[in-house]
């Protein structure tokens, strides 16, 4: 247990990959500031790094402006709550981390009871408006993980600071012919894993497709091998991936099915950067439901959704939006993926060598420890 009297500080991660990397930053900051307390809105991540968990995650997260709309009243109570916390000076510090449709009103609350708040993971303002970055007022200092948006913020008056990407911190991928006997496939034949997401709502709308243009791809190539990186749980329609034998279901972390993979069909979103970190060509897909794509498309302000390309500058990977996501034309753009010394997959490799290294080296959670240590004081 911590001593008394050290700073309290209250960490907020709204679904499963802000609870990871705001457990990291717990933890460098038990290091750092071995008297600090902490409580927070996350998950397990979170509590097994030693945060009192006060509000659970579970279940809060959704994909899409019409899907956000059932879970406005459990956020909005979430924050009354939080909101008279900060009033009642219970915390020196408040982190967030991602999460900026609830995030950004937190900080607001925050910052009106006179707590610093260290914003970790940037909305991704850059792509759905400059005009918003006013929202960002509140944040004392904001740590981003995408290179260009250090700059970007910086030039609108938000105290930025690139931090590198947390996913940097992964350790190496096992050897690809291990990792294929692991998973029960031939270490000899091509691979071709599919990442469809983890929310329900992106495997609902991504998985037909993906397994279409898997059947697809194995009527052109029976050689092929073909896995799907699954969530715990299935998340399939109706809870479960159907699909034909060929096809096989790794449940759990997608770090296996990287490491096996020749080629992918991936999800737009932190998928492609950790394609780009296996050294592994994709093809990149995303479908939204018909109204939020609708809005979604009008408010975009960049020339590509797929991480890798913004990272990149240019077109890495093929990204197909919404109508243009259909089986035949991703399994056309990932077939010559799967030949690894292809022309197409070997200039996609130069561009994914680019993006590692504009990546940043690894410490992402420390550099973001030794901020909060500078707000403390």
């Amino acid at each position: 247990m911590s001593p008394p009297g050290g700073p309290r500080i209250y960490v907020s991660a709204g679904e499963p990959s802000g609870d990871a990397h705001a457990a990291a930053v717990v933890t460098a900051l038990r290091q750092r500031v071995p008297g600090a307390t902490f409580e927070a809105f996350g998950g397990p991540a979170l509590e097994a790094a030693g945060a009192t968990v006060l509000d659970r995650m579970e279940r809060m997260s959704v994909v899409g402006f019409v899907e956000a709309l059932w879970k406005l009243p459990p956020h909005f109570r979430l924050l009354g709550r939080v909101r008279a916390a900060f009033r009642a000076k219970r915390y020196d510090l408040v982190v967030l981390v991602d999460y900026p449709g609830y995030h950004l009103r937190a900080a607001a609350a925050a910052a009106a009871a006179g707590i610093p708040v260290l914003y970790y993971i940037a909305p991704q303002m850059w792509a759905w408006g400059p005009g918003r970055v006013r929202k960002l007022a509140a944040v004392k200092r904001l740590a981003v993980i995408l290179p260009f948006e250090e700059q970007f913020f910086r030039e609108r008056g938000v105290a930025a600071t690139f931090v590198g990407h947390p996913l940097r911190d992964r350790p190496p991928l096992p050897p690809r012919a291990e990792t294929r006997t692991a998973l029960g496939l031939d270490p000899s034949r091509p691979v071709l894993g599919l990442f469809p997401g983890s929310r329900r709502q992106e495997v609902v709308r991504l998985w037909p497709v993906f397994r279409d243009a898997a059947e697809r791809v194995l009527a052109e190539r029976p050689d092929a091998q073909v896995v799907v990186a699954a969530p715990p749980g299935g998340g399939g329609a109706g809870g479960r991936y159907d699909g034909p034998g060929a096809i096989r279901i790794h449940t759990g972390d997608a770090f296996a099915v990287f490491a096996a993979a020749d080629a992918a069909l991936c999800k737009s979103g932190t998928t492609t950067l950790e394609a780009a970190l296996a050294d592994l060509p994709m093809v990149i897909a995303y479908r939204l439901n018909p109204v939020s794509f609708a809005i979604a498309i009008r408010l975009l302000r960049v020339p590509h959704v797929g991480l890798v390309n913004l990272i990149a500058g240019r077109e890495v990977a093929p990204e197909f939006l919404q109508a243009a996501a259909t089986p035949q034309s991703l399994a056309a753009a990932v077939l010559p993926l799967l030949e690894r010394e292809s022309g197409a997959a070997r200039r996609q490799r130069e561009g994914l060598a680019l993006v590692r290294d504009r990546l940043g080296p690894p410490g992402a959670a420390d550099r973001v420890a030794r901020l909060a240590v500078e707000l403390l004081g």
